[in-house]
């Protein structure tokens, strides 16, 4: 059976309301908490070579990271497969292959 996003949405409403935990989850709490579990995610990382970081640790934190992501968009009602496909088209704008293919340079700098 394949999981889709619509599931883990579901999935998250049904968890976050057996526990009457909707009243916390404003926009600036949500954001808030992404912020926080990028931040455990980074630290992973911290002082190690990337090869050397424990993968289910990867996995827990990058779990919470979607899943307040997940969150914020919901409580916006954001299609988050739309706002990505729109942020990819932004950004081949800004990173013309001609110019960005094997530079790391921001595009204010190409």
């Amino acid at each position: 059976m394949k999981t889709d996003l619509k599931d883990v949405f579901s999935a998250l409403r049904d968890f976050n309301a057996q526990r009457d935990w909707d009243q916390f989850h404003d926009g600036k709490n949500l954001a808030l908490a992404l912020s926080i579990e990028a931040a455990e995610l980074n630290e992973l990382f911290l002082w190690k070579n990337a090869e050397d970081v424990n993968r289910e640790k990867i996995q827990e934190e990058l779990a919470d990271v979607f899943n307040y992501a997940i969150m914020l968009a919901d409580k916006y009602n954001l299609e988050i497969p739309d706002i990505c496909l729109k942020k990819i088209e932004e950004n081949s704008q800004k990173y013309p292959v001609d110019k960005a293919r094997g530079n790391a340079k921001k595009y204010s700098e190409l």
